[in-house]
This record gives structure tokens, sequence and C-alpha cells, in this order.
């Protein structure tokens, strides 16, 4: 396990250190139990969105209606 330091508003380490005590457990210990609920279901998102380019620049701008067709890829 490696350590670290991260710097907390006052009242945050004031509510980590009541639950911690009421728990009786540390506050590391509550840390890291937050810090692995927070991103145990965090999914990195795919590298290939958002890399295309359609040729439209106006696409944010139309409704439903007047987007232009796809273009085929094949």
């Amino acid at each position: 396990m490696e350590r670290t330091t991260i710097s907390l508003p006052a009242e945050l380490i004031r509510r980590v250190k009541m639950l911690a005590a009421q728990r009786g457990t540390s506050m590391a210990a509550l840390i890291r139990e937050a810090l692995e609920e927070k991103t145990a279901g965090h999914r990195p998102l795919p590298r290939s969105l958002g890399i295309a380019d359609s040729g439209h620049t106006d696409t944010a701008y139309l409704t439903g209606e007047e987007w232009p067709e796809p273009l085929s890829w094949r």
C-alpha cells in the first residue's frame, strides 16, 4: 500500500472523523472504503468516441427533421 496526502476542507475532515469514530474504524480505512465504492463502477469511455469527422459542422444546431442523411461507410 502507498501513502498519499490529500487536502480536504475542515468541515469534511470533521465529518470523516466523526463517522470513523462511530464505526470504530480509522479515517484512512473509511476514506479507502469510500474511494473503492466511488471507483468500483467506473468504466472509461471508449477511445473511439468523437474522433470521426462526419463532414457536417452544423448538426448541433439542427432539429431531427433537418439532419443530413447518414453517409454509408461501405
